[in-house]
């Protein structure tokens, strides 16, 4: 009966991601009749609309599916390490590094270009720094000591980027402020195919820690005593997350809420077996992206909302919802 229910679910999810990218491939600043998309797939339509559907749209489309689904199931992940439903992957200070990396290049003026390769370093450094710090106690990877370094290393972080902001000009700051809060506007084929070819492995070796990240769930010592090398796992899960994290952000900004509510939600529509929620919160995540970033270029069209702003607003009353119901 629950795995029937489970394969129902990633089928509903799986519709549901489909139908976030035909949207957001139909509707923007010009909208185009659905039927038309489907056309311009199929290989018809005028050069115009093949333009708009495969040059400007698909790619954005799915560079948000991706992007969105890798944050879900860092979330996930991260939950799993740190035993807390409420976790998220920006606690642990990935994206202020990276922050720091991509305001750095924008105030000093570097070419835009290099504001992804920016925000990946910056990322990298952090997680380094509080994998550094984590492992300072001589117990291995502590998890508590990780959130604490976590929550270090992003306070040390956003002082960093005020001092950026104080000395950037106006249009750097606009500038930099706008990627802080995320965006798929400068989206590419090529955004989309390497972020698609760094994430596709990382899944796969995150979804074969699901078993073992079920047995973490129980407690380190009885994990231990079933045979799971507890160390290695939570090394393995922290570094594959955090670099997820990492290529998200270099090419999407900082967009929050993704890895937090969807993981939960799905937990608790369907369970905490991990050899579910993962694949499940990849996909309800990159839809949940989809749909956000669809909205977030309709709602002021022809201006664009940041995307991190739309998530925000969705994410945080059905959060509300979802904790309410925990609690009850």
């Amino acid at each position: 009966m629950i795995l029937r229910a489970r394969s129902v679910g990633l089928i509903l999810l799986v519709w549901l991601a489909l139908v976030a990218l035909l949207l957001s491939v139909a509707f923007g600043a010009a909208n185009l009749p659905i039927s038309t998309v489907l056309d311009v797939v199929l290989g018809g339509g005028e050069p115009t609309e093949r333009t708009i559907v495969l040059e400007l749209r698909m790619p954005r489309a799915v560079l948000g599916l991706v992007s969105g689904g890798s944050l879900a199931v860092s979330g996930a992940v991260f939950q799993a390490l740190l035993r807390n439903p409420l976790a998220e992957p920006y606690v642990l200070g990935i994206s202020g590094g990276a922050a720091v990396g991509a305001v750095a290049v924008i105030v000093l003026g570097v070419a835009t270009g290099l504001v992804p390769v920016g925000a990946l370093l910056g990322a990298l450094v952090a997680i380094g720094l509080v994998l550094r710090i984590a492992t300072q106690t001589g117990r291995g990877l502590d998890t508590r000591v990780l959130l604490l370094a976590g929550v270090i290393a992003s306070a040390f972080f956003q002082a960093i980027i005020l001092v950026l902001l104080t000395l950037a000009d106006v249009e750097s700051f606009r500038s930099a402020v706008f990627w802080m809060m995320g965006s798929l506007a400068s989206a590419t084929w090529t955004d989309a195919t390497m972020l698609g070819l760094y994430v596709a492995p990382s899944i796969v070796v995150l979804l074969a820690l699901a078993r073992p990240l079920n047995l973490l769930a129980t407690g380190e010592e009885t994990a231990q005593h079933l045979g799971l090398n507890v160390q290695r796992t939570k090394l393995v899960a922290f570094l594959v997350a955090s670099l997820l994290v990492a290529a998200s952000v270099a090419v999407c900004g900082v967009i929050g809420f993704i890895g937090l509510v969807i993981p939960h939600a799905i937990r608790m529509i369907w369970g905490v077996d991990h050899r579910f929620l993962l694949p499940a919160s990849f996909i309800g995540g990159g839809a949940f992206l989809l749909l956000a970033d669809t909205g977030a270029r309709t709602v002021a069209a022809p201006a664009e909302l940041p995307i991190g702003v739309i998530t925000a607003l969705i994410g945080v009353p059905i959060f509300v919802v979802l904790l309410r119901r925990r609690i009850a």
